[in-house]
């Protein structure tokens, strides 16, 4: 079985070390060893995905990686063997706050948000936030800005129910940016969907509680 990981706005391939090896980590353009591009939107991302990766594929997702899995389901089923929807949702908040947050980043750098993020992404009592500290930091301000845009435009409450690939979908009890109730309205929209909540974890659930996430996802996989 192929595996496809993408993770968070903000992250690089090294937001995915906690997790067994995948054939093919997506990063964002502007992370990690990914280029600054054009024209960023989800379908752009996910028709990135199905262009690099051969054959059919199994997919984990986490914030951002959501959306791109959802829209791989969309564009090429046929292609999705299994998917694993963490952490996300069908609509990220208003438009307006991504284009202010782009606008920002372009203006000020990554530094003045990181505080913010990484109070989203862990809860209080973890220990080990400054190497990811640093991962964020490492991101293209510019890369970081147009992922924004991307968000700014995705919607997609009305297009799950076409989703054939069996789907487990997963929350974090404590995830201040996708609620459980925001993701479990993402399970309920896919026929079939599995829904689990991991508990004491924020954003990045598959860093924060590992061998919970991993036990879920061998369970699927």
């Amino acid at each position: 079985m192929t595996l496809v990981y993408s993770g968070s706005l903000g992250s690089t391939a090294a937001m995915w070390e906690p997790q067994p090896p995948a054939d093919h980590v997506f990063e964002l353009p502007g992370h990690g060893a990914a280029p600054v591009v054009d024209g960023v939107t989800i379908d752009s991302l996910a028709r990135t995905i199905l262009d690099s990766v051969d054959g059919p594929f199994s997919y984990v997702g986490l914030s951002i990686g959501g959306p791109i899995g959802m829209r791989v389901a969309a564009l090429a089923p046929e292609r999705l063997e299994r998917l694993v929807l963490a952490c996300t949702s069908t609509r990220f908040g208003e438009a307006a706050q991504w284009h202010d947050r782009a606008a920002t980043v372009r203006a000020d750098g990554l530094e003045t948000i990181v505080d913010t993020i990484m109070g989203r992404w862990f809860t209080p009592g973890y220990g080990d936030i400054a190497r990811w500290r640093e991962m964020f930091l490492s991101v293209d301000r510019e890369g970081y800005a147009r992922c924004c845009e991307a968000l700014a435009l995705w919607d997609v409450r009305d297009e799950l129910a076409g989703v054939t690939a069996p789907t487990l979908v997963i929350a974090a009890s404590d995830d201040p940016s996708t609620p459980p109730p925001v993701v479990e309205a993402v399970a309920a929209a896919i026929p079939g969907a599995r829904f689990a909540t991991i508990p004491d974890a924020a954003h990045l659930a598959n860093v924060e509680r590992s061998a919970e996430f991993n036990r879920l996802l061998e369970e699927h996989l």
